[in-house]
């Protein structure tokens, strides 16, 4: 039986990009925005995250406005994050696609709600879901506690 040559070739252009993806090469269909930009807010111990539409929308990032309920500011519980010395925060949505991570501090739990006795102020928009990849995302940048 006779081979083709071309039987080489077509080996080489579907085992060549694999190597070059492999070995951290881009192609121009590559080239595109970074995920997401860490940037340290000079003079305070704040890093503010701006993640690209494509990155916030894997993520699934979504926020929900605080609400003034009484005397406390109340929260969904899924937007609260505890560092492991029991300190609570929330990512603020500073910005279009851009979070910081804020100290609150948390009264009670009600359900699903968290009622904050200081931190927030109603109507600050706060990340419900994508928080322990916002955590990441920090955290990588040598901003986690």
């Amino acid at each position: 039986m006779k081979r083709h040559k071309s039987g080489w070739l077509v080996a080489v252009l579907l085992v060549f990009p694999l190597l070059v993806s492999a070995c951290g090469g881009k192609s121009a269909s590559d080239a595109v925005a970074e995920p997401a930009v860490v940037k340290h807010v000079a003079g305070t111990d704040v890093y503010r995250i701006t993640l690209s539409a494509e990155t916030a929308k894997r993520l699934e990032v979504k926020t929900a406005a605080a609400k003034q309920t009484g005397s406390e500011t109340a929260i969904p519980y899924s937007a609260v994050l505890y560092s492991p010395s029991g300190q609570a925060s929330a990512y603020v949505n500073s910005a279009p696609l851009t979070f910081v991570r804020q100290a609150i501090v948390v009264d009670r739990i009600d359900g699903n709600r968290a009622l904050l006795s200081g931190g927030l102020a109603a109507g600050t928009n706060v990340v419900t879901v994508g928080v322990p990849e916002l955590h990441g995302i920090e955290s990588g940048a040598g901003g986690g506690q």
